[in-house]
């Protein structure tokens, strides 16, 4: 069901002309669940590369990872790499999977990144600037989310996209995931479409930023 939900809102996220859409499809946290648990959800994470790289293909869909991929057992990496490098050239969507990730670890790899640049004398610590830490991230290249949409009635973010998320709105909603549909995911986006986003400034429309 988790997977039908998946693609339900790729779905639609495609149909609406979304360029960008983030999964977050498994925590570094998650490692802790019970061991069959985590064996069930590789495996489900295996099928659902496989049965659905004919539609990324077909919709030009481009698949993007983010997390310590490095934790994710062999046959998932490697199936994973696959899919990834065989939608590389797509360029209507970009659907980014969130996978052994938590935004606290992505910071700290970033924040190493930059202290090894520094150590190595190709980073100078004045130079560092937002733009610059950005670039570590996983997210290098993307453009930070617009909207998060949190499910199942949780009134957290989670560990996800700390830095990103700076000025992003949040939608909270009580549907689990696996009941979550294009019904829902349009009824988030309505609520989004309702907000104004000042980015710390004034409500003067001529004082904000550009929208993307």
């Amino acid at each position: 069901m988790g997977i039908r939900a998946v693609r339900a809102v790729v779905e639609c996220a495609r149909e609406l002309g979304i360029p960008y859409l983030t999964l977050y499809a498994f925590s570094i946290e998650n490692w802790g669940r019970p061991g069959d648990e985590v064996r069930t959800l590789m495996s489900l994470l295996q099928e659902f590369l496989q049965s659905e790289l004919p539609e990324l293909l077909r919709h030009r869909i481009r698949l993007n990872v983010i997390g310590d991929i490095a934790s994710l057992p062999p046959t998932a990496r490697q199936i994973l790499s696959r899919t990834v490098a065989a939608t590389a050239g797509n360029s209507e969507m970009t659907l980014t999977l969130g996978l052994s990730y938590a935004g606290r670890n992505e910071i700290v790899r970033a924040a190493r990144a930059l202290a090894a640049g520094a150590a190595e004398g190709k980073v100078r610590p004045g130079d560092i600037t937002e733009e610059l830490f950005s670039s570590r991230l996983d997210t290098a290249g993307m453009p930070d989310p617009d909207l998060v949409i949190r499910t199942s009635g949780e009134l957290r973010i989670s560990n996800f996209l700390l830095w990103q998320s700076a000025y992003a709105e949040f939608v909270f909603t009580d549907v689990l995931w696996p009941d979550f549909g294009k019904p829902e995911f349009l009824q988030a986006l309505e609520e989004y479409s309702r907000r104004h986003r000042r980015f710390g400034l004034t409500g003067d429309p001529a004082g904000s930023p550009p929208a993307k």
